[in-house]
């Protein structure tokens, strides 16, 4: 008799109760992550038929390097899933039902033609800074609703997990490629590693945003973290700064996103002086920015020489010479890619 292929995705979702004894599904396995396991699940014997998505946590990431992380993390999104939900209502999906025995859960199914991906959108021109602003409305206010919590910093107290999937693959093996930056990319991961003031998303990335009439969607917190919010901030500016070596003809709106992202997020910050946290995502950004070209997950779309070495020389000269204002990385670049324009 042939196994059945999915049963361990069966007996998961038994557990969870959302699938019967016996009962007929579909599994389908959907693009994106490199870090779970994401199905869509079908049940067609249900009137009318009900469909959502399956989220188990892999060990080993998806990638080239060997990048392990806790699967326990699955229960740390569901649980920042639900405390953005009290705080920013339609802002994440619904949680269906979890499973902690198996590192899984069952979130609502976006369908992706009302929901799409804000990384697609980005690419294929549809840039609005509004959608930037929107974003940084809502994780502003999730940090504002759970700072200086101690509640919170106990559940979400997971440097055991936000160490190996975000401190160590973007800034610490950066530091090996780069000896002389080496003391400071090792001064921010520890830095951020003990500034514990809010609850931290820790992927706030465009392929983890969808964008809906209701407001963009937050998805993927498997990183969530309570530490130090500068972190979500100069990951999603991090990707609008590479963004426009993807597509250089909307380089343009690629900083206006950038510049809405920051103004926007910065005047929702009341939890402590703006310019402190400025400051912090101005120092953490540059190393972001380069472990994206040396660092454990480099950018897929950055694969021209000429191009890293662009990114190199901007990361480089912040990281050596700090900067404490944002404007000040996002006009350096410019510049850089002005150069870049006028050697094409």
């Amino acid at each position: 008799m042939m196994q059945d292929p999915n049963q361990d995705v069966r007996i998961a979702l038994q557990r969870m109760r959302l699938l019967r004894p016996g009962e007929a599904f579909r599994a389908e396995t959907l693009p994106g992550g490199v870090s779970s396991d994401i199905l869509r699940i079908d049940l067609p014997g249900r009137s009318p038929g009900l469909s959502f998505c399956f989220k188990r946590a892999l060990a080993k990431l998806k990638v080239a390097a060997d990048w392990r992380a806790p699967v326990e993390r699955n229960h740390a999104e569901v649980e920042w899933l639900r405390v953005a939900d009290a705080l920013v209502p339609q802002a994440v999906p619904r949680i269906l039902g979890e499973d902690t025995q198996s590192g899984a859960f069952a979130m609502e199914y976006l369908a992706p033609a009302l929901h799409p991906v804000w990384k697609n959108e980005l690419r294929d021109g549809n840039i609005h800074a509004e959608t930037a602003a929107a974003v940084a409305r809502s994780i502003a206010a999730i940090h504002a609703g759970t700072a200086h919590r101690t509640d919170l910093a106990q559940r979400f107290a997971n440097d055991h997990i936000f160490h190996p999937i975000r401190l160590e693959p973007y800034l610490l093996a950066t530091a090996a490629h780069h000896p002389d930056c080496a003391a400071r990319l090792r001064e921010l991961a520890e830095t951020t590693a003990r500034n514990k003031v809010a609850l931290v998303h820790g992927d706030l990335s465009p392929k983890n945003i969808l964008v809906a009439a209701r407001g963009p969607i937050l998805l993927d917190a498997e990183c969530a973290w309570y530490g130090d919010p500068a972190f979500d901030l100069a990951f999603c500016l991090n990707h609008m700064l590479l963004k426009c070596l993807w597509q250089p003809r909307w380089r343009e709106r690629y900083l206006a996103c950038f510049d809405a992202l920051a103004s926007t997020y910065l005047a929702g910050v009341t939890w402590e002086p703006r310019a402190a946290i400025e400051a912090r995502v101005a120092h953490l950004l540059p190393g972001l920015f380069l472990g994206r070209v040396d660092g454990k997950s480099p950018a897929e779309y950055v694969t021209d020489e000429r191009d890293k070495q662009r990114v190199r020389r901007v990361a480089r000269r912040f990281l050596l010479e700090p900067t404490d204002c944002l404007a000040n990385l996002r006009d350096a670049w410019n510049i850089e890619l002005n150069r870049r324009n006028l050697n094409a």
